[in-house]
């Protein structure tokens, strides 16, 4: 195996999960809904869930709550049991990989690039998707919102993640779709790729990455570009 820098490459790549590398909007809604009709609530459109995502599950049923009525902490402590629960059971149900994304990242393994994750999931959510996916082999780290004492956007939680998979700050590249994401990078000082098909509130372009991709095709040139 090559050393990534001969390719052009980072040596370490950070990537988000939800909306980044895998389309878990399926689940997620289905969890939520699941949540809400417990809470006696109506369910709330899978499209709007798209834009919901992306500060960890209990944002996510506040957010929720709030779509369909009245929030208050002590509803979403009191639905978080639930969603956890359903989701943990059919956390791959419906959730696939983003087009192009086992190729690019076949693609950086063959370069010899290191490949982590840095998720607002709890931990053991996120290892149960990959385990689902099968993706135990792709990544060298896999941090969680519980992972760390303060998660994305906090720059620790993407520090962390770095030195859990023996990478230097300095050679990385993380890659995101939320304004999540990129706070976290510009926190960190660290470059940031955004993807135009993720769980964003907002365009990509207003992110604040320094490059948008549409497709996971232009990813090892968007790394190229930046490393430079």
């Amino acid at each position: 195996m090559t050393s990534p820098a001969l390719h052009g490459l980072p040596a370490t790549i950070v990537f988000d999960l939800d909306g980044t590398l895998v389309d878990t909007a399926p689940d997620l809604c289905a969890s939520l809904n699941h949540a809400l009709g417990v809470l006696g609530r109506p369910g709330v459109p899978a499209e709007d869930v798209r834009h919901m995502v992306g500060h960890g599950a209990r944002k996510l049923l506040e957010r929720g709550l709030a779509a369909s009525g009245e929030t208050n902490p002590d509803l979403v402590e009191a639905g978080m049991p639930a969603f956890l629960a359903y989701y943990a059971a059919h956390i791959a149900d419906g959730s696939r990989p983003f087009d192009g994304v086992e190729a690019a990242l076949d693609a950086l393994a063959d370069a010899g690039c290191r490949l982590a994750i840095c998720t607002n999931k709890p931990v053991r959510l996120s290892a149960a998707l990959v385990t689902a996916l099968g993706w135990e082999s792709r990544f060298v780290a896999n941090l969680g919102f519980d992972s760390v004492p303060a998660p994305k956007p906090h720059p620790d939680h993407l520090f962390a993640t770095i030195a859990a998979a023996g990478g230097d700050r300095g050679d990385t590249i993380f890659v995101g779709d939320s304004i999540t994401d990129t706070n976290t990078a510009r926190a960190a000082a660290i470059p940031v790729v955004a993807v135009s098909f993720g769980f964003s509130d907002r365009p990509a372009t207003e992110l604040g990455a320094d490059l948008v991709i549409d497709h996971y095709d232009a990813l090892l040139p968007a790394l190229r570009r930046l490393r430079r």
